[in-house]
């Protein structure tokens, strides 16, 4: 699977975490109409929003991914074609909170609310690092791609080559 699409879909995922979070925390609090958690939970979530955009701002490669992008070991031949079981292995522990956050909202709805936050904050913080990725692909003329890895372990890239894009200088 290509790093660019992974990093799309952990931005997507965590987008769709944070919706399913936040509605499991509307609903939760339904019963209890006195409850002010909704309320808190949505100030938190617009708090979360901006935070979220501030830590998103900047269009270059996060010090992590920049630091695998430079580790990226360097192949001839295309890796194996497995986008799920890479989604999975990478992102498991997205899955696993949402899941385990959204079991609670009817016994405490405040914990998926806020998980949304956080899912909100993971996902506006990272938007930005497909399109820094890409713009080291086009500048460099390789593609990376997600080495398969334990779960626990850190990613591991494969560089490979590709076509390079020349852009005009004005």
């Amino acid at each position: 699977m290509r790093f660019a699409d992974l990093l799309r879909t952990t931005v997507l995922l965590s987008a769709g975490a944070a919706t399913a979070l936040a509605a499991a925390c509307v609903v939760g609090t339904a019963n209890d109409p006195g409850s002010s958690v909704a309320v808190q939970a949505a100030a938190w979530w617009f708090v979360a929003a901006v935070v979220g955009t501030y830590l998103g701002r900047e269009a270059s490669a996060t010090p992590p991914i920049a630091r695998a992008l430079a580790e990226a070991r360097a192949a001839t031949t295309l890796p194996e074609e497995r986008p799920w079981p890479t989604v999975l292995n990478r992102l498991w522990a997205l899955l696993v909170a949402t899941a385990a956050a959204g079991g609670l909202a009817f016994a405490a709805p405040q914990v998926p609310g806020i998980a949304a936050g956080f899912a909100i904050i993971w996902a506006l913080s990272w938007r930005a690092q497909d399109r820094a990725v890409v713009a080291v692909e086009e500048r460099d003329g390789v593609m990376f791609f997600v080495e398969r890895t334990s779960p626990v372990a850190p990613i591991k890239l494969v560089r490979m080559p590709a076509l390079r894009r020349e852009v005009p200088e004005l």
